[in-house]
């Protein structure tokens, strides 16, 4: 089996203007950042890049990650991804910047046996043009004991994030438009974000952390329902986090799709 391989990149910011201002120049600069932040899910993505060019089909269908944003990324910053091996099926990474400062951290892998999949609840789902309410620490609480909508997602190009890199083709040849399209791990933990924000309104929030298994790689065209309970709720100088767990399935014949884990930062000390 071909060894995953350190690498270097250039960070990429796809949504300066997504409904989650953190993205942004002038609200992410309030908070104290330098710039937009890259996403969570873009950052994740380069750590799994190597997993992708190494084991190709068989990481889609049925990789594992855990993965850390420790301080933010940039656009248009050099990066570096450092692999450290650990058998044949894993490896642990670090993201640093130019500086060599670690900006997040990440383990990948091939199981040699897949774990129990999710199965559908059957969760009803939001209605179109369904009305969130504030992400406040009420709400929150709240959908914690009454449960969270089902989303439908569907991998094509109007997916939030359909690249990680500026030019899509520095992606492994499976995930290029030009090659076999599949869905990048960026998609798959995106799914996380759209769960959440899809049921509350959460501006700007922070992805800090997931931990994910993919049961089957995602096509181009697929649609998928999604079906998320939040599982826990705490808060840590003054910030305010939740503990999310998100199941994808097929909406053809509910096939399990991928299961995570995320952890964000719903609201932001001081708001």
């Amino acid at each position: 089996m071909t060894q995953p391989v350190s690498y270097r990149g250039f960070a990429y910011n796809e949504v300066p203007d997504s409904e989650n201002e953190i993205h942004g120049d002038d609200i992410a600069a309030k908070f104290g950042f330098e710039g937009g932040l890259v996403p969570g899910v873009t950052v994740s993505a380069y750590l799994a890049h190597p997993a992708v060019e190494a084991w190709g089909l068989a990481y889609l269908a049925r990789g594992a990650a855990h993965i850390v944003v420790e301080k933010p990324v940039y656009d248009g910053h050099a990066f570096a991804v450092e692999v450290t091996p650990d058998g044949e099926c894993a490896y642990d990474a670090v993201l640093t910047d130019a500086a060599g400062t670690a900006r997040a951290r990440g383990r990948c892998w091939l199981p040699d046996e897949l774990p129990e999949p999710p199965v559908r609840r059957g969760d009803a789902l939001l209605p179109p043009h369904h009305q969130r309410p504030p992400g406040t620490p009420e709400t929150m609480r709240r959908l914690q004991q009454e449960g969270l909508g089902a989303m439908r997602v569907r991998w094509d190009d109007n997916a939030e994030i359909t690249t990680y890199f500026r030019d899509p083709n520095d992606m492994p040849l499976l995930l290029r438009p030009t090659g076999g399209r599949y869905a990048h791990l960026g998609l798959v933990l995106g799914v996380t974000n759209w769960a959440l924000a899809g049921n509350v309104m959460l501006s700007p929030w922070l992805h800090l952390q997931t931990d994910s298994q993919c049961f089957s790689a995602i096509e181009y065209g697929r649609e998928l329902i999604v079906e998320s309970a939040i599982v826990d709720l705490f808060e840590k100088k003054g910030h305010h986090f939740c503990d999310v767990d998100v199941a994808a399935f097929d909406i053809a014949d509910d096939a399990p799709v991928m299961r995570t884990r995320l952890r964000a930062i719903y609201q932001l000390r001081g708001m």
